[in-house]
């Protein structure tokens, strides 16, 4: 009877779950020792062939992990070390799950889990709905507050990225990571309904091109007023996402910045990463003055091979979008935008949304040569 129940709980978690995401939780931390503490609902705990009970009000599970196997305690009582454990939700269900080792602030999460040990380290993941997935990267990359029409474009791009690679980290045991290699997932839908009437309202809408391919999405906080080539910062060029200008976002909270560096680090930088002609009285002159009033690739000329990217990877710039001029000892940047300014501008699309732009018009003009067509019509 016991080995029945087993196979029968084994077939519940795994049939039926062909339209979830698999979320691999918590990667930005190697986690040894967590606990699930019930939230919501009801849930099921299993491990390895074994029962070990259930999770209601109160009741918690810890595991840690001790020399590549998982260690179990259901209520501070030890149940044995294990391969694998799985969580299960009979029916709607949340969880709260808080790191003790490394100690990280406790996230909650819907759905199920599934823990195991994968290149020698604990690895968890959620076992999510597309909805209630979609519903935790909006809130977690978009916030509160916005217009709907936004959450919308927000849910159709979330979407369209989860469907082309929802098997990114296959060979680590999960589809997608919660962090910004994937999309951003620290959390379940708290705060904000008006995010799950979006993606509802957008089920099954994702982004294709002329030939109903899956598109890439990107996204920066803002554009800073022109919309950046891809190349300038992966290299490549990509044929729906090209420069152009945008006065959607220029009077935004992000839009304009100002730096100081210290001249003489600045010019260090360049001269001993890059081999600046510091030497030429002309380009010396040179350092510290540059303009764009455009989008560009690289500081002060190509032919020098200084991308704009490593000075802001370097100095922690909000964009690659700025001008300089030497002010006493310092070097001033004047910069524009958040991010690397590629595809969708966040506070562009926002005050689209707000001036009554539908969610699809948004997407459009933000991609370009793109449709919103339904995922089960491809």
């Amino acid at each position: 009877m016991h080995r029945l129940i087993v196979i029968f709980f084994l077939l519940m978690f795994f049939s039926g779950f062909g339209q979830e995401q698999s979320i691999g939780i918590l990667r930005d931390h190697k986690v040894k020792r967590i606990t699930f503490s019930h939230h919501l609902g009801k849930y099921s705990v299993q491990a390895d062939a074994s029962t070990i009970g259930t999770l209601s009000s109160q009741q918690f599970v810890e595991v840690e992990l001790v020399n590549g196997k998982l260690s179990l305690k259901y209520n501070t009582v030890p149940q044995g070390s294990f391969s694998r454990i799985t969580i299960v939700a009979n029916g709607n269900g949340t969880l709260a799950i808080k790191s003790k080792v490394p100690s990280v602030r406790e996230r909650k999460y819907q759905d199920h889990f599934h823990i195991s040990v994968v290149g020698g380290r604990m690895t968890i993941v959620n076992k999510v709905s597309m909805e209630n997935y979609l519903c935790g990267v909006i809130e977690s990359e978009g916030g509160g507050g916005r217009h709907a029409e936004y959450y919308k474009v927000q849910a159709v791009m979330s979407r369209t990225y989860a469907f082309k690679n929802k098997s990114r980290h296959k060979k680590e045991g999960f589809g997608l990571c919660d962090g910004v290699h994937c999309q951003a997932y620290h959390n379940m839908l708290r705060y904000t309904p008006e995010i799950r009437t979006a993606v509802r309202e957008t089920k099954g809408d994702v982004l294709v091109d002329a030939k109903k391919r899956l598109v890439t999405t990107y996204f920066s906080a803002n554009c800073g007023g022109e919309v950046c080539d891809a190349s300038h910062v992966w290299n490549n060029s990509v044929d729906h996402v090209k420069p152009f200008i945008d006065t959607f976002c220029i009077h935004t909270r992000q839009a304009t910045w100002t730096k100081r560096i210290p001249q003489w680090e600045f010019r260090n930088f360049l001269v001993k990463q890059y081999g600046y002609p510091i030497q030429d009285s002309v380009m010396a002159n040179r350092i510290y003055t540059f303009k764009q009033e455009n989008r560009k690739a690289f500081y002060i000329h190509p032919s020098l091979g200084i991308p704009l990217r490593d000075l802001r990877k370097k100095f922690r710039l909000k964009s690659t979008f700025f001008s300089t001029h030497p002010e006493g000892s310092e070097v001033v940047l004047e910069g524009r935008g958040f991010g690397h300014g590629v595809g969708l501008c966040q506070e562009g699309a926002m005050n689209m949304a707000r001036n009554k732009f539908s969610y699809k018009q948004i997407a459009e003009f933000y991609f370009n040569g793109v449709r919103v067509k339904k995922y089960s019509k491809l």
